[in-house]
């Protein structure tokens, strides 16, 4: 009843519209992922912003499902939010168009507590630079994580998992749920398309899922249709569902959907685990950055410092199920657990004097799984080409040119849209979490 009653009170507290008779530095719109954040953070990042300006702040806030219906509507509406929440591709597609502003990190009265952000990960945001704009000017790294498989263990061996080879494997058809998303499916079928090569040192992960040349698309379709059988659904969101209720075996999923899974299907008795396959696979990163048209940049600023927090990180991290960029040591001692009966080297993630810890080894991987993992890089002008595949994998029977135009009318019916993510977010809330245990 308590997360009810404070998402209730987020709801109508955040999602008003701003008034145009405000004075704009008094308003803070935000635009993020649904289920994206802790309980009270932004009533927390009001006292924060009094204390440290002195001026009050009231926040609209609002959420969204896909990245290309944010950037759309600050691309092409030029809305006026003042930070958002792109993934790692939208990020470098936003530096290319000259869409961001960059990030102050001088604040008279904090710490900068982005400097707190893994050194790793800064490294990888780097790999995002345009001319004239290094991407760590423009984008703090929020959360990140691995794409991999969640699997029943009383239906699957953890042998199987090892290779992505047990989503085209017959014996499992009907069983076996992917993501809908066309980023990763691509990445998938393409590695393992090339699992030979791969063992044999031939080529790398970051080559094979960066490579959108006419013979690598056309392979990854080959590839997507022959496993197309067996996939009982493409979710967007039902398959942790699903796999607690041991309605599918196979999920290729995210990291964080795979610990939130895990957790619920423990309650009921229901062995879940999750691996990253030895070919390797995607690593992602959704990170904050402060739009080209943004109201108040002053505010943003401040509150993408104020995310970075450590206390703030970590209430932001048991409230979603994934992982922070920040690497304190204050998140390293809260996340360590001398119950687990495995030790991983977080060496690369947290510095020296973190290689051999024991971790939760789904939220924190271990240096040899990232080392065979990569960045899906922004598809460019082969998005189209892309897309389409995906629609004839699906069956859409939808072209591109409509699945674009179906992403700018969602985005233009913005107050409806609104209403209707607030009813989605609420949904899932009491649904989802009503049993939730956090992990420590």
């Amino acid at each position: 009843m308590r997360r009810i009653l404070s998402v209730l009170l987020l709801a109508m507290l955040f999602t008003g519209c701003y008034n145009s008779g405000e004075p704009r530095e008094k308003v803070l719109k935000i635009y993020n992922w649904a289920d994206y954040i802790g309980d009270s953070v932004l009533e927390d990042f009001q006292a924060y912003y009094k204390q440290q300006t002195g001026e009050d702040i009231r926040i609209v806030y609002q959420t969204f499902d896909i990245n290309e219906i944010m950037l759309t509507k600050i691309e092409k509406g030029h809305e006026d939010f003042d930070v958002v929440c792109p993934s790692e591709y939208i990020i470098e597609r936003m530096l290319k168009k000259n869409l961001l502003l960059p990030i102050d990190t001088v604040f008279p009265h904090s710490p900068d507590y982005m400097n707190d952000v893994s050194p790793f990960i800064r490294e990888q945001i780097a790999k995002l630079s345009q001319p004239g704009r290094p991407a760590n000017d423009y984008a703090v790294c929020y959360m990140w994580g691995t794409a991999g498989i969640l699997y029943n263990k009383a239906f699957v061996p953890d042998s199987v998992v090892e290779s992505w080879k047990c989503l085209w494997d017959k014996k499992y058809a009907g069983k076996i749920l992917m993501k809908d998303s066309y980023r990763d499916a691509y990445g998938t079928a393409i590695i393992y398309a090339h699992a030979k090569e791969l063992k044999e040192g031939k080529i790398t992960v970051e080559e094979l899922m960066n490579d959108y040349s006419p013979a690598a698309m056309e392979l990854a379709e080959k590839y997507l249709k022959a496993m197309k059988p067996n996939i009982a659904g493409w979710e967007a969101d039902f398959g942790k569902e699903m796999m607690t209720k041991n309605k599918a075996w196979l999920n290729m999923t995210w990291s964080g959907d795979a610990v939130w899974a895990i957790e619920e299907a423990n309650a009921v008795g229901v062995d879940l685990d999750y691996m990253v396959p030895l070919e390797g696979s995607n690593i992602w990163y959704d990170g904050w950055v402060i739009p080209k048209y943004a109201g108040n940049p002053k505010a943003a600023s401040y509150f993408i410092n104020f995310m970075c927090r450590p206390d703030i990180a970590l209430r932001n991290m048991d409230a979603s199920g994934y992982v922070s960029a920040v690497a304190s040591p204050e998140i390293l001692e809260e996340k360590i657990d001398t119950t687990l009966g495995y030790y991983s080297d977080l060496s690369y993630f947290f510095g020296p004097g973190a290689d051999s810890i024991q971790i939760d080894k789904i939220q924190y991987p271990d240096r040899m799984v990232v080392e065979r993992c990569a960045m899906i890089r922004d598809f460019g002008d082969k998005t189209k080409d892309v897309l389409e595949i995906w629609s004839r994998i699906k069956g859409d029977n939808l072209g591109v040119g409509i699945t674009i135009l179906i992403f700018v009318v969602v985005a233009a019916m913005s107050g409806w849209a609104i209403y209707k993510r607030v009813q989605r977010y609420k949904h899932r809330k009491m649904q989802r979490r009503r049993s939730r245990r956090h992990r420590k």
